[in-house]
Order: C-alpha cells, then sequence, then structure tokens
C-alpha cells in the first residue's frame, strides 16, 4: 500500500511538472514525424495480466509491432527524433501514465511482451508477483542493450539465450529483496545516468 501511494503521488506530480516537456515532444514528434504521436503495445503485468504499455513513437510505423512481435536489435527503423528520445530516455515519460493507472510502478522489473514471457514460464510467474517498472536494475546494466544487439549477427538467439536469462534473474533478486529504500537508490541512479548519456 504505501508503494502504492508513492508511485501514485509521484507519477501525478511528476505529470504535472514535466507537462511542459510532455507537450514539447509530442508537437515535435507530429512535426517530425507524423502521427500516431504515442506507441502502445501490449506487455504482460502483474499476475500475467495483460496490459497497454504506452510510450512516445520513436520509430517509423508498421504493423505487428503493437501485438507481441520484437524486433531485437533492429534500429533501422528509428527515426532522427527518435534517436534522441531514446538516449535521453524522454520516449519513456508516458509510462507515467500507466503507473497512474496502476498497470506498472516507477520501480520494478521491465514488462515483457507475451512472445518473450511464454520463453521462461515458470521464471515469469515469480517475477509477475509484482508489478512491473519504468526502470529496475537490469534497465541500468542493460541501457545500452539495442546497440549490443543490433552488432549480433544473430539477436534473437542473443536475447533468449543470455540477456533474457539475466535480466529474469535480476527481476527475481528484486522480487526478493525489494523495498522502498532500494527503489529510491534505483531511481537516483537511473537520473543520474540519463544525465550521463
Amino acid at each position: 500500500m504505501i508503494k502504492r501511494f508513492f508511485d501514485f503521488t509521484a507519477s501525478l506530480m511528476g505529470l504535472i511538472i514535466i507537462c511542459p516537456v510532455f507537450m514539447a515532444t509530442a508537437v515535435l514528434i507530429r512535426l517530425f514525424s507524423g502521427p500516431p504521436v504515442f506507441f502502445r503495445q501490449t506487455r504482460v503485468g502483474k499476475d500475467g495480466r495483460e496490459f497497454q504499455l504506452i510510450k512516445f513513437r520513436s520509430m517509423m510505423v508498421t504493423q505487428g509491432t503493437e501485438m507481441s512481435e520484437f524486433e531485437p536489435g533492429n534500429l533501422g527503423r528509428v527515426t532522427p527524433i527518435g534517436r534522441f528520445m531514446r538516449r535521453t530516455k524522454l520516449d519513456e515519460l508516458p509510462q507515467l501514465l500507466n503507473v497512474l493507472k496502476g498497470d506498472m510502478s516507477l520501480v520494478g522489473p521491465r514488462p515483457e511482451v507475451k512472445k518473450w514471457v511464454a520463453v521462461y514460464p515458470e521464471r515469469w510467474a515469480v517475477v509477475h508477483s509484482v508489478r512491473p517498472g519504468i526502470t529496475d536494475p537490469s534497465s541500468l546494466i542493460y541501457r545500452k542493450e539495442e546497440e549490443l544487439l543490433a552488432d549480433s549477427t544473430e539477436p534473437e538467439k542473443v536475447y533468449q539465450e543470455e540477456i533474457l536469462p539475466h535480466k529474469l534473474a535480476l527481476y527475481e533478486e528484486y522480487v526478493r529483496e525489494n523495498n522502498i529504500f532500494t527503489d529510491f537508490a534505483i531511481i537516483v541512479k537511473t537520473v543520474f545516468s540519463v544525465f550521463k548519456s
């Protein structure tokens, strides 16, 4: 209950404070990339419930990405403004709406698409005992995940056999040990990592 109160209050205040940045980003996407401004994709959340994750659109529009498709390491569709948003994490800001709704927390395991949940269902069952988050330790470790996968000749295999198992280990550790103090520390580290980029 304390965590949910913190998530709700912080996301509401965050949306109010960043409203000018939020609106300016939406206008720039509309001007330079066209509609839609937002990217929505079905992800799996707490207790295995599906929800629509919201981001600012950073890639050219193609069919299928709103459902369960995943293109690890595919940077060819990233728009010029999208590259800037990804580097500064501006594309993640609309997820504060997911936090406000209760689909997500500020801190927690990153939500995944169904395709990759199905690969390790027993491990995901443990992870899905908590709400997914905007940031977590794996987000800091794999901040440049897309570039790493783009350099691989078999990005899906690398993601499935190397990156995802390590992420799941970090998620499971978070589920076992998370508390409000570790969450705050992760938020601070995330903010510093954005400014260092």
